[in-house]
């Protein structure tokens, strides 16, 4: 008997072996406020570090005009993703989404985005959490470690964490994400009564030429400052990830996106607000921790370090959410066969603990590669490799939008009967408006010299494995949850 079941769309899809799919099983654990925590926990850490670097660019002016602009982009985005996740409630997330509105292609180029994208997040995130605790600890311990020593505990105790199964995780996330909330609240009440906020600190960058105070580098700094915008957001676009850990994902998933998205927008603005009011944009605009910095000029070293001690934890947040992200990305498409199968292997606790594992190595190399290639011994050059790193991942990230716009736009129209138990109250307009925003957005980072070579490197990746899926991988396709409801709803 031929091993192949169907041709579709220029790909194959093979019979896996017996017992292929028992071994890739996960579980329900999640109620609506797990996904809340969940979707909290993977962004929060915007708020403690990297939001920052866009006064660097775009002085505080552009960088409220970009996160104004991301405010508009992420309700649009949301709400159509809401959409298709309640209509498509499978692990794929936008995988899933492009795959039925454009074919394998079309899944594929989404998925390896969002895989960048998470990916990177999260090394991102070791990034920084190495340098708050390196800081933290060297304060009050007089421990100092290597980068890469932290970066490898990091990556080791949060795989650990997310091994442990989904139940552990999604209670870890709302646990971390109240935290974090707290300390974030806390600070902002601090600094509020400190008599240090001043409006002058927010416009202390000197402007260009015949540029302003608010808008120190012009109007095109807004388009520069949106990458770092985006880390106030970027992560909770992650929920659908969850629809086969959620107990209600049709209901649920819509729901938790909305309160998430009205959580992290007022957070946003009081960091982004009085952060900057009593430390000043030009101190700020390329520290590796912001939000210590802000408490060292209320409480001083001493105390700052402990408190840092316990802000340490709102990146640690972020650290476990994005995590969860990349590795059930990698398991939907390594268990359609996109990637190599074995990365959807679950374990007995029901996590796709290699897929976990390979994404902690592909990070940990970057970084080092990163490193190497920024001379971080440089003044300043562990700041720059921090923003490069975080700028692969909003490239990753922007594609991955206009792409999910696009399958909105597109399943809409030619898929107009499936069922759809939630609507978008934002419809077409809101799906072009996020796909508009996220276009230019992407086009920016491919423009900015700052990045260019970054960008190129993560290209030349991206290519290659666009030619290893047209000359393999897409003869080596799976009937996964995903690819049915496609093929089901295609023909």
């Amino acid at each position: 008997m031929s091993s192949e079941h169907v041709k579709v769309s220029g790909a194959t899809y093979k019979r896996p072996e017996d017992g292929y799919f028992e071994k890739r099983q996960l579980k329900r654990a999640a109620g609506i406020y797990g996904l809340w925590g969940l979707a909290v926990a993977a962004v929060i850490s915007g708020d403690f570090s990297g939001w920052n670097f866009g006064l660097d660019v775009g002085g505080f002016g552009g960088l409220l005009i970009a996160f104004a602009i991301l405010v508009v982009m992420y309700y649009g985005l949301m709400f159509s993703i809401g959409e298709m996740s309640s209509a498509m409630p499978h692990t794929g997330g936008a995988y899933s989404f492009a795959r039925s509105a454009m074919g394998p292609w079309g899944g594929f180029i989404t998925g390896l985005a969002e895989t960048i994208a998470y990916v990177a997040t999260t090394a991102v995130i070791v990034f920084f959490s190495a340098s708050y605790a390196d800081g933290i600890f060297s304060e009050l311990f007089g421990l100092s470690l290597p980068n890469w020593a932290w970066w490898i505990i990091l990556y080791v105790v949060f795989v650990a964490l997310n091994a442990t199964g989904a139940k552990v995780a999604f209670r870890f996330a709302i646990v971390v994400a109240i935290i974090s909330l707290a300390i974030l609240l806390v600070f902002s009440i601090m600094a509020a009564a400190s008599g240090l906020f001043s409006w002058d600190n927010l416009f202390n960058i000197a402007p260009d030429p015949g540029q302003t105070a608010f808008l120190p580098f012009g109007w095109e700094g807004i388009l520069w400052a949106i990458p770092f915008a985006v880390w106030f957001f970027l992560g909770i676009e992650e929920l659908p990830l969850a629809a086969e850990e959620s107990h209600n994902p049709v209901r649920d998933i819509p729901r938790a996106g909305l309160w998430a998205r009205t959580t992290l927008i007022v957070f946003g603005l009081l960091i982004l607000f009085l952060n900057t009011g009593i430390v000043g944009a030009e101190e700020l605009r390329v520290a590796g921790e912001p939000l210590l910095d802000g408490f060292r000029a209320m409480v001083g070293d001493q105390a700052a370090a402990l408190l840092g001690l316990v802000a340490l934890i709102g990146l640690l947040a972020s650290l476990q959410g994005i995590m969860f992200a990349y590795g059930r990305n990698m398991y939907s498409l390594s268990r359609a066969g996109y990637y190599p199968r074995f990365l959807s292997i679950t374990n007995r606790s029901k996590t796709p603990l290699v897929a976990l594992i390979a994404g902690a190595i592909i990070g940990f190399v970057a970084l080092l590669a990163i490193e190497v290639l920024t001379a971080v011994d440089a003044e300043g050059a562990g700041a720059v490799a921090g923003a490069i790193v975080l700028n692969i991942a909003v490239w990753g990230a922007m594609l991955a939008y206009m792409m999910q716009a696009i399958s909105f736009l597109l399943l809409r129209r030619n898929l107009p009967n499936i069922d759809r138990p939630y609507r978008s109250p934002w419809g077409v307009p809101g799906a072009v408006i996020a796909a508009v925003i996220a276009g230019i957005s992407f086009v920016g980072y491919l423009i900015n010299p700052a990045f260019q070579t970054a960008i190129a490197g993560i290209a030349v990746i991206y290519i290659v494995m666009l030619i290893a899926f047209a000359v393999r991988g897409r003869h080596n396709l799976v009937m996964s949850p995903e690819e049915q409801y496609a093929v089901d709803n295609t023909k």
